[in-house]
């Protein structure tokens, strides 16, 4: 039984798509092909599989039907995520969406999935990213009004966060992997509360998407910080190729 995990599938296959990057981008043409012979090729049905958010471009979930089918066609057991691009899936509808999908699909929200004595606890998580102008590698502008949004956000899914570990620690759990969808860090941070919170319940690994191209790949932490071991695993970064976690 082996867990994978990989993010920003930024499927279509009912919407349009706008994004330039995988319009033009090499690495994303036939990306679907690609990803799911690579799934097929490593994932057993006993394995599973981490979708770290960003799976539709669909704004309802009427829009995103033929992509969660393509999800759940995929091998092994699915656990989603949030991403920010997750139009169809509102917080605190997930109780319904688990029902929904349930026996194909879990979505990973205020809860916790198993794998084997493992809890995978997680949230969409937020990163301050642009409130800031930066001129010649200097910081020469900042945006207060909307740094204050951005800790609103971060405050809540901090929360969120909180709520799936407690959740895990509930029922016992003492080993854990943490998954978020936006990075741990901005690119001005070594630390933050989701570092903290890491820490605190003593998680083995965080592992999160969001950062697309090569110019991000490297905007927050990667390998070992803390005792933790950090991995970026967006989909044009793996290559298509999931990411082995254990």
């Amino acid at each position: 039984m082996s867990l994978y995990a990989i993010g920003d599938l930024h499927l279509h296959f009912q919407s349009e798509l706008k994004a330039p990057g995988q319009l033009h981008g090499a690495v994303w043409k036939n990306h679907e092909e690609v990803f799911r012979k690579n799934c097929e090729r490593l994932i057993g049905p006993d394995d599973t599989l981490v979708l770290i958010g960003d799976h539709s471009w669909g704004k309802n979930l009427a829009a995103c039907e033929k992509d969660l089918a393509y999800i759940c066609a995929l091998p092994g057991k699915k656990v989603l995520l949030r991403g920010n691009h997750d139009m169809f899936w509102d917080a605190k509808k997930t109780d319904a969406l688990n029902r929904q999908f349930a026996g194909r699909l879990f979505f990973l929200q205020n809860n916790y999935a198993a794998c084997g004595d493992v809890a995978l606890v997680g949230t969409k998580g937020y990163t301050f990213e642009g409130p800031f102008y930066v001129r010649g590698g200097k910081i020469i502008g900042w945006d207060t009004d909307a740094e204050l949004h951005a800790q609103k956000l971060v405050e809540r899914e901090a929360e969120r966060l909180r709520a799936s570990f407690e959740a895990a620690r509930a029922d016992g759990y003492t080993r854990f992997l943490m998954f978020l969808h936006y990075p741990p860090t901005s690119v001005l941070e070594r630390n933050s509360v989701f570092t903290a919170m890491a820490e605190e319940y003593g998680a083995e690994q965080v592992i999160y998407a969001h950062c697309h191209g090569e110019s991000r790949f490297h905007d927050s932490l990667e390998g070992r910080h803390h005792g933790i071991r950090y991995s970026l695993a967006s989909g044009d970064y793996l290559r298509w190729v999931p990411m082995k976690v254990l």
